[in-house]
């Protein structure tokens, strides 16, 4: 699997992160708890997360009913894939780097936090090096706030359905 450089699931010790060409400072944090929504399951269908590319939304959903949602930031330099797939992995911190130093779009990424692979590298996952949510800034990924990437990672479990659109 080419498109993910490492899988390691653990906190990376060296955290120099760079975003376009800049260096940024790394910042985890740790998912609230959400009673409402943690590790309930709904008698009305299946979990399954629904990104809205338009809104720049993510939905969580049981069935017909919307149980969460959350600003998000898809994909800027690169498109975010529509269609349908599945949570292939989790990992609660991974490395991400890509991107082109010439076009000043390279990343470097340590420990990014609640990350949750559905199409080969595109994942959903908390985001440390930018604030802008509801408008686009990634490179084909969806990015979350960190706390609330870990309250979808906690809701959700590989295999979960994610469906993207327009």
């Amino acid at each position: 699997m080419n498109w993910i450089k490492s899988q390691s699931d653990e906190l990376n010790g060296n955290q120099e992160a760079v975003f376009l060409n800049k260096d940024v400072k790394f910042k985890d944090a740790v998912a609230i708890q959400r009673a409402d929504i943690l590790g309930q399951y709904s008698e009305s269908g299946e979990k399954w997360i629904e990104i809205n590319l338009s809104e720049q939304k993510l939905y969580m959903k049981e069935g017909d009913r919307t149980v969460g949602s959350f600003l998000i930031s898809s994909g800027k330099w690169a498109p975010t894939p529509t269609g349908e797939w599945h949570i292939w992995t989790k990992l609660r911190y991974t490395r991400m780097t890509g991107g082109s130093k010439a076009l000043g779009t390279y990343y470097n990424l340590p420990n990014v936090p609640y990350t949750m692979y559905f199409n080969q590298g595109y994942g959903i996952h908390g985001t440390y090096w930018h604030n802008n949510f509801g408008h686009p800034m990634s490179h084909g990924c969806v990015n979350m706030r960190t706390e609330e990437a870990g309250i979808v990672y906690n809701w959700a479990s590989v295999g979960t359905r994610v469906v993207v659109h327009s």
